[in-house]
């Protein structure tokens, strides 16, 4: 159970909301599995008992494997009891562990997290536009960044790109001279 033992009616609607919100938009790349309010649909098993993150990722081919856990936080759950009762367990997972809070609170939970040793793949903010809430990435750890790409090599030595010395003008004649043997070869005869 969560510490935070009861959010505000108003916090719980709007989390409720958009546990919701992220499941359909989510649902593009993952399956999504929501447990909102004090709902317990779909549990997480760690050596302590389990525990009931907001929304549960699973691939969507046949093994149906996790992938990720994604925490929905509200003002007044963003604190230090929060943070060492549920957020180092799903960090401590071999899943991807993201967390979306409102946008005043990034700071106050990437202190938790670098105080605590708690590992997050990304941190989103939410906010509200209107009446919609638009979602913006603030952090993303570098085990969830790909590796850049080896540059290409070139065909090249790198040591003859230095060196001073050119080709000799008799290894372009007779490259030029096989060419046109080829060229010859591959024309069509006349006909007499």
């Amino acid at each position: 159970m969560s510490p935070i033992l009861v959010r505000p009616v108003r916090e719980q609607l709007e989390h409720d909301r958009i546990v919701r919100l992220l499941q359909t938009k989510l649902r593009r790349r993952y399956e999504a599995s929501i447990n909102p309010g004090n709902e317990q649909n779909v549990p997480v098993r760690i050596s302590a008992g389990a525990l009931y993150p907001d929304v549960l990722l699973y691939s969507q081919d046949r093994g149906r494997r996790l992938q990720a856990i994604v925490e929905v936080e509200t003002g007044e759950s963003v604190n230090h009891l929060e943070a060492l009762a549920q957020w180092a367990a799903f960090g401590r997972l071999r899943v991807s562990f993201f967390l979306y809070l409102p946008a005043n609170m990034v700071d106050v939970a990437r202190r938790l997290c670098e105080g605590n040793q708690i590992r997050v793949n990304e941190i989103w903010s939410y906010h509200m536009v209107g009446d919609q809430f638009r979602f913006t990435l603030m952090h993303r750890s570098r085990e969830a960044v790909p590796a850049p790409r080896p540059p290409a090599r070139s065909p090249r030595r790198p040591d003859a790109a230095r060196s001073p010395v050119r080709r000799k003008p008799a290894a372009r004649a007779s490259k030029a001279g096989r060419t046109a043997k080829v060229a010859a070869r591959v024309r069509p005869q006349k006909r007499r």
